[in-house]
């Protein structure tokens, strides 16, 4: 089975050519390099420092089964967010750092906390990059049926209401992911030959997946229920909790980048190629949006994935140069007569991907 075809228009303006220029010629005149550094180096202590100390003051009976168990959960999931917003998403893009090694070796780092890094390059860097906000072949706006994130997805009575139950869905991303997703997509992957992509089998990736996952429940649930003193059900639901929190936030970044009103979406299939009227850096203008950027607690902790236009047009660029290149972006936006969607603060862009949300479940 073959993913449907997508053509995008030539860059006949000159677009995409002047804004590599002038980027790479940031990048001469500064002398930075477009990995990451000290910076990325240390920011990765600290997020993997969020995650496992905590496991280690529950795994070896620190916290007991008190309120601090409940409180150090709630912390190592926004380390778990961390790890994957801002080390293995970079990681993972091959721009945490110059050295292929370096990149391969921090874009594991999802499979050290359950998930699958060749699951995760197909549907993120192969489907969501090349073809945003396109459904058929775009997966982040094809979720679970009581959701519609696109005014091309089938309407169905209770989206109504998804304005009001979507949060609790966007908690249980990572929970979701942790036991079903990664199989079941590395079904659909094989189906529609895509495994190719990442240079390996499908039946080594099977079997890569039951030694990581297996070492995860290994050391997430079995060392605590072994070690800690604590209840298996307290371990358990601890673990829920973690991914509740850690899924929440994952789901509070993404989802107001590309699921606003403003945005371009379409539709393919099978039976007919999708020709598109703009070039594929003025598709990602089209479907993406930047906030709160001006805010820089938001842009350290989620990974400069506030300032979404950028990433997708320069997902080879590490997080830590977005803010200095979105001038040069946004100028040469203007200078072509392109939309630059930024401006809007953290807590905007979440009431209007709510009131998106909102749109969506009616008619």
């Amino acid at each position: 089975m073959k993913i449907p075809a997508v053509k995008f228009s030539r860059d006949t303006s000159g677009f995409g050519k002047a804004l590599r220029e002038r980027v790479e010629e940031y990048f001469n005149e500064t002398g930075y390099e477009k990995g990451g550094g000290f910076k990325m180096y240390f920011k990765s202590f600290l997020m993997l420092a969020l995650y496992f100390v905590p496991w280690g003051l529950i795994t070896f009976g620190v916290t007991g089964g008190g309120i601090w168990f409940w409180v150090t959960e709630i912390i190592m999931g926004m380390g778990l967010a961390g790890i994957g917003l801002n080390i293995m998403h970079d990681g993972n893009h091959n721009s945490y750092s110059s050295k292929a090694w370096v990149n391969k070796l921090m874009g594991r780092t999802i499979d050290l906390v359950g998930g699958n890094a060749e699951m995760w390059k197909i549907q993120h860097n192969v489907l969501h990059h090349t073809f945003t906000n396109i459904e058929g072949l775009d997966e982040d706006i094809a979720p679970v049926g009581v959701l519609r994130f696109s005014p091309t997805n089938p309407l169905l009575k209770i989206h109504k209401y998804q304005y009001i139950y979507a949060w609790f869905f966007y908690a249980l991303m990572t929970f979701f992911w942790m036991l079903p997703k990664d199989w079941t997509a590395l079904a659909r992957y094989h189906k529609k030959d895509l495994i190719k992509t990442t240079g390996r089998t499908t039946k080594g990736l099977l079997f890569q997946m039951l030694g990581t996952k297996s070492f995860y429940f290994g050391y997430i649930i079995a060392l605590p229920m072994i070690f800690s003193g604590v209840s298996w059900w307290a371990i358990i639901l601890g673990w829920i909790v973690m991914h509740l929190v850690a899924g929440f936030l994952l789901a509070i970044i993404f989802q107001p980048a590309h699921v606003l009103e403003h945005h371009a979406f379409h539709n393919v299939t099978q039976e007919k190629a999708l020709e598109l009227d703009n070039s594929r850096l003025e598709h990602q203008l089209l479907s993406s949006a930047n906030f709160g950027t001006n805010n820089k607690i938001l842009t350290y902790l989620c990974g400069g994935l506030n300032f979404q236009i950028e990433h997708h047009l320069f997902p080879n660029i590490c997080h830590v140069h977005y803010k200095a290149i979105s001038k040069i972006v946004k100028k040469t936006a203007e200078d072509y007569k392109l939309p630059y969607n930024s401006g809007m603060s953290f807590i905007g862009a979440l009431r209007l991907h709510g009131q998106f949300l909102k749109t969506l479940g009616r008619a």
